[in-house]
Parts: C-alpha cells; structure tokens; sequence
C-alpha cells in the first residue's frame, strides 16, 4: 500500500464526513434548541434526493439542487404546524413513537409516488471530470460534496457568532427559558431552525444523489450513522456536528482498511465509550 491509497482513504473519509454533517447539522440544532427527537430526519434526506432526482431529470441537476431543500423546508413547515408543535409539549418517548412513525408514513409516501424500483441522478457535467492528486484520480464531484459541506460549515459559523439571529439561536440552545424572558421570540426561533434543519436535510439528499442509488430505504439507513455523530459530538453543537462527522468518516472509513471483520463495530465501541466518559458528547452546547 503506497501513499497514494492512504491519500484514496484520506478523501474518501473526508468526502463522508461532509456528507454526514450536512444532515446531522441541521438535526443536533433541533435536538439542541427545541429539546424534540425528530427521528423522521433521515426520512426528509431521502425526500431530498427523490425530489432532486425528479427535477434534474427534466430541468438539469442544478434545478433538482436548488429545488430540494425548499421543497424540504416546506414539508418541514407543514410538519412543524400540525405536528411538531404539538408534539413539543410531550415526553422524549412520545416524540419518538410519533416521529418512528412518521418515519414509515414518509416511506409509504414515497413508495406511492415514485415505487420501490431505484432512481439514478447523473453527475453534472462541469462536475463530470477527475482530479490528478497524489498518483491517484479522484472524481470531481466528490470535491464537489466536501466543498458544499465545508461552505454550509462557514456559513452556520458566521451566521451562529455573526449574527443577532445566531446570538438568539445561542441563547435559546443555552436556556429557552431564560431567552423567552430576554424577549426573545423562542416559539418563532424554533419554527426557523426547524424548517431550516429540515432544508439541509434535502440539501444533503440532493448532493448524495449521484453517489448513491436513490431508493426509499436510504433515509432509514443513514439514520443511525446521524445520531451516533450527533451523540459523539454533542447535543446543539456546531463544533460538535463536525467533529463527530470527521470521527465516524475516519473511523469507517480506516476502520475498513485496517480490520474490516470489525469495521461496523468499531464505531458503536467508540460512542459507547463516549457515552461512559463523556454523556453529553464532546462538545455539547451548555444547554445540551
């Protein structure tokens, strides 16, 4: 094995951690902030996808890009207002019951629509092309996937430390309560980040398109890898989303190379010894 596979590795791990914090970003901001478990997340990822797979075939992929996170972001409204919000008031375990749910009925939805048969969403052509690096060829779009993450990553940062909008956000992670009495229109922030979460979940979707086959299991089967980032990292955390996406895209990704007969139980060792040393994550915000 020379450098230029450990370079393969190196991208390759990073390319899914990218894609690992564009949906667990918008997730740990909700568990953050509103205090709601909201498994149905993986659900609207792969909403995301089909609804960017469907505008691309008849628009182009940048249409299907642009399109999926608004249609996300408005299903998430719709969800928020006859749901969410009066799920809010509720225990965790009728939280997860409902959004468990919700998981399924989004399935079926999206069986109804589009069938179980796979949809495939080209890459672009300005995205089409690999790069020389190290000995190896690496895709384009790949780099494409990193760039997107690392641009959500500056972009949450700067409107997070920037921003009133990010100081209010800050304060209700911190304590809600305390943010109401501040005057602080909590119910409205939650509603925002909730739609905006729900907007990066498509957004997600749309970019792991053309990497994956697009089928209705897809958002169960990225669930799981969610929530372990978010756990690792830390409740309401957007260091915490990060660096518990570069954990579990090392981790799976080396953790393959090194010993693969242990490489899908490497990494629930790992967040059981967080849990064991450190419940609340890594980084959890205050609140968290």
């Amino acid at each position: 094995m020379d450098i230029s596979f450990w370079i393969l590795q190196l991208l390759n791990a990073l390319q899914l951690s990218m894609l690992l914090f564009l949906l667990s970003v918008g997730l740990t901001v909700i568990f953050g902030l509103m205090h709601f478990v909201n498994l149905a997340h993986g659900a609207l990822y792969a909403l995301g996808a089909y609804i960017a797979a469907s505008v691309a075939a008849s628009m182009g992929y940048w249409a299907g890009v642009l399109v999926a996170p608004f249609a996300v972001a408005v299903l998430g409204l719709i969800l928020y207002q006859f749901l969410i919000k009066r799920m809010r008031s509720s225990g965790p375990m009728a939280q997860v019951l409902v959004t468990f749910g919700l998981i399924f009925a989004l399935l079926d939805i999206t069986r109804l629509i589009w069938g179980d048969l796979a949809l495939a969403l080209d890459v672009p052509e300005l995205l089409a092309g690999r790069v020389s690096i190290g000995g190896i060829e690496y895709p384009v779009y790949r780099f494409f996937v990193m760039a997107v993450g690392l641009v959500a990553l500056v972009v949450l940062h700067l409107m997070l430390t920037k921003t009133q909008l990010g100081a209010m956000i800050r304060a209700g992670v911190d304590n809600d309560k305390m943010a109401a009495c501040l005057g602080i229109n909590v119910e409205r922030l939650f509603f925002l980040v909730f739609c905006v979460g729900c907007a990066l979940a498509g957004l997600a979707g749309a970019v792991a398109a053309p990497l994956l086959s697009v089928v209705p299991e897809m958002g169960v089967d990225i669930l799981i890898p969610t929530l372990i980032v978010i756990v690792i990292g830390g409740l309401g955390s957007l260091k915490g989303a990060i660096v518990g996406s570069l954990i579990y895209g090392f981790v799976q990704t080396f953790g393959a190379v090194f010993a693969p007969q242990l490489a899908s139980v490497m990494i629930y060792v790992l967040l059981a010894l967080v849990l064991v040393m450190r419940p609340s994550g890594l980084f959890p915000a205050k609140g968290g």
